[in-house]
């Protein structure tokens, strides 16, 4: 893959991810932070809260639907890097056994605008962790 190739993936990807959080924020969830690295065991897109729930929130977006819908891309290995990240984010803020649910936002580029589909507890749950 190319420089240009991954620099426009890394920008699609970010793009996405201000859309998700901007309906996320319309919706009255308070964005807690965007980007969370758990060392190489994965990452989270957007974590957010509403009231005492803290919502753990994987945005995929495809500006083509000739590979199939964002949703489709969400595979086992790629929740379990989730989850693995979940738990990291929880134990290296002290937030063990903070109420908690795993979303999923697809965003479908190839409209305009942009269609973002929400799908609250979309897998997992806090027994998951």
């Amino acid at each position: 893959m190319s420089k240009s190739s991954r620099a426009s993936r890394r920008r699609r990807g970010a793009d996405a991810e201000a859309l998700a959080a901007a309906y996320l924020q319309r919706q009255g969830y308070r964005i807690v932070a965007q980007n969370f690295r758990f060392g190489r065991f994965g990452e989270i897109d957007l974590i957010a809260s509403k009231g005492e729930l803290l919502v753990f929130v994987e945005v995929k977006a495809r500006r083509s639907l000739r590979f199939g819908l964002p949703e489709e891309h969400m595979t086992a290995r790629k929740r379990r890097a989730f989850l693995r990240a979940v738990k990291g984010y929880l134990l290296e803020h002290g937030l063990e056994g903070v109420p908690c649910r795993f979303d999923f936002i697809a965003v479908d580029l190839s409209t305009t605008p942009p269609q973002l589909r929400h799908y609250e507890a979309a897998f997992g749950s806090e027994e998951a962790l």
